[in-house]
């Protein structure tokens, strides 16, 4: 078997879950240009956790961690299979300590990309949540260690936003963002591009913009397991290259080996 690509996707909002825009065509492109995966591990920023945790449930529940949205969002089922095997290959494989947990489930990170990008909800899928007391290394590092999963059939795919704060959110600013959230994004997608991943394991360097763009680390991490997961040779493919609202970035990444 060939080795899986890996997909980043920015999710802002989860009104993209029942919307028809841009950014979910451009999803369900991203969908088409890879093999059909055997499996999904997804770490979506939505599951933030004092250490880290993995689902090994057969059937895991759909989560609605938000508020105040339109009935309709609360009636999505993503409602695909888990995988308790994969998911205790994937326990073995991190080095650092972990437990399972199934009292989260999948998340709107989660499930408003995919109800696009795999509307049959056939694929068996689990997350891995993301340990919010560990610095960028070890996410980083828990990456590496589940990089052989790509050649399983497995699709790693991260969920958040590299651009998040929602404390500054313009609601004037429907398609743009600030200069700030720009430079910021800008500077990742070109290190991500270059595969100077010290630089983005660093980010906080990048001063004002960084602490800006990035008050809390749980939708930026995500990035870092694909990271660490790739492969010199892979093929960067970027999609949604934008800013919304200001604050929020919805650039998306495809990492493709061939």
């Amino acid at each position: 078997m060939s080795k899986m690509p890996m997909i980043f996707a920015g999710h802002g909002s989860p009104m993209n879950a029942i919307e028809d825009n841009r950014y979910t065509r451009e999803w369900r492109e991203m969908a088409k240009k890879i093999p059909r995966p055997e499996s999904i591990v997804s770490i979506s920023a939505h599951w933030y956790t004092e250490g880290t945790k993995i689902m090994n449930e057969e059937n895991p529940k759909t989560v609605y961690d938000m508020y105040g949205f339109p009935e309709e969002l609360y009636k999505i089922s993503y409602n695909a299979p888990g995988n308790p095997a994969l998911a205790g290959n994937v326990k073995d494989m991190i080095s650092k300590q972990s437990v399972y947990d199934n009292t989260w489930g999948i998340d709107h990170g989660t499930w408003s990309v995919l109800t696009h990008m795999f509307p049959q909800r056939d694929i068996p899928v689990f997350q891995i949540s993301i340990d919010a007391f560990a610095p960028p290394q070890v996410h980083y590092q828990i990456g590496r260690e589940l990089k052989s999963l790509r050649n399983q059939g497995v699709l790693l795919f991260g969920t958040g936003n590299i651009v998040h704060n929602l404390r500054m959110i313009d609601w004037g600013m429907e398609d743009d963002g600030f200069k700030w959230a720009y430079s910021f994004d800008d500077y990742i997608k070109t290190n991500i591009e270059n595969r100077n991943h010290e630089n983005i394991l660093h980010y906080m360097s990048q001063g004002e913009a960084a602490n800006l763009a990035v008050p809390a680390p749980d939708h930026f991490n995500p990035i870092l397991y694909l990271l660490g997961a790739s492969d010199e040779e892979d093929k960067i493919t970027v999609y949604n290259n934008s800013c919304m609202l200001g604050s929020l970035s919805m650039t998306s990444y495809l990492f493709e080996s061939f």
